[in-house]
């Protein structure tokens, strides 16, 4: 059996447990793999076909997975059900949109808003730009934190030994412009604390440039990041960085932060490739 590469439920170590073996199934599925057969999810959850069989029939009585008439598995509604009660998922995305439909307005270009899952960024909202640059992203797509707009502001803002893990960890690669050096990392993260904003330039596709800005919640902790997406040899940064950082303060308004001095609205920024 072939388990799957990005699952984190192998990383304990140690025999799987019940709860492993369910959450494997779920985790079988991703954006590339949103239909899959039996034989399917035992191959990529990396288990036998009989304990594949059982798990899938207790989940799809649950409402979690749906058969199709071919014998296909999906996901069900019912996760999406659980999944919208999670406070920085549907919630945050329905708070957020008034702002972020407001820098779209300002921009017509890709805007974005996402959080951090470990050493992921995660998008819970985007809206795509009508004659934009092309993106990788759609809702629930992760990326390596140190690649993006978002994740630099996100890690930037993690604790000390966070960071530090995450430096200590291979660099994925992408183009030749993706930071891949733990110095070079350490000290973007630290231009991004002094700017409050993080400026990524070809790290994911060697034609598009991120602004990103922190989303705080009521008690100040960055929750979130915003960011806006656009070619990267037309790109007027020192334009969009008020832009990114107005929806990115209007967000926060809404979830009850008060800022102690009004951010900054100066056009310098970092160079991050």
């Amino acid at each position: 059996m072939t388990a799957l590469p990005h699952s984190r439920l192998r990383s304990r170590g140690g025999t799987p447990t019940a709860p492993d073996r369910l959450l494997s199934v779920l985790a079988a599925f991703d954006h590339e793999h949103p239909a899959l057969s039996l034989t399917d999810i035992s191959r990529r959850a990396g288990l036998t076909l009989t304990t594949t069989h059982r798990l899938v029939g207790a989940l799809t009585d649950w409402g979690a997975l749906e058969r199709d008439d071919a014998g296909v598995y999906h996901v069900g509604l019912r996760l999406w059900e659980v999944a919208a009660l999670a406070p920085r998922g549907v919630a945050l995305r329905q708070l957020a949109l008034p702002y972020l439909e407001d820098l779209y307005e300002a921009t017509h270009e890709n805007v974005q808003l996402a959080v951090r899952d470990g050493s992921d960024v995660v998008y819970i909202e985007w809206i795509a730009g009508r004659s934009s640059v092309g993106v990788h992203i759609r809702v629930g797509a992760r990326w390596p934190l140190h690649a993006t707009g978002v994740g630099l502001v996100l890690l930037a803002h993690c604790g000390p030994q966070e960071q530090e893990e995450y430096c200590a960890t291979p660099l994925a690669i992408f183009t030749p412009y993706t930071i891949t050096e733990p110095a070079e990392l350490r000290r973007v993260l630290a231009e991004v604390r002094r700017t409050g904003v993080a400026v990524s330039s070809r790290q994911v596709t060697d034609d598009a440039l991120s602004v990103a800005a922190p989303v705080h919640a009521s008690d100040g902790q960055v929750v979130a990041a915003v960011s806006v997406v656009v070619p990267q040899e037309d790109a007027q940064v020192p334009v969009l960085i008020p832009a990114v950082r107005l929806a990115a303060l209007g967000i926060s308004r809404a979830l009850g932060w008060q800022p102690a001095v009004t951010p900054r609205s100066g056009t310098g920024y970092p160079s991050h490739r």
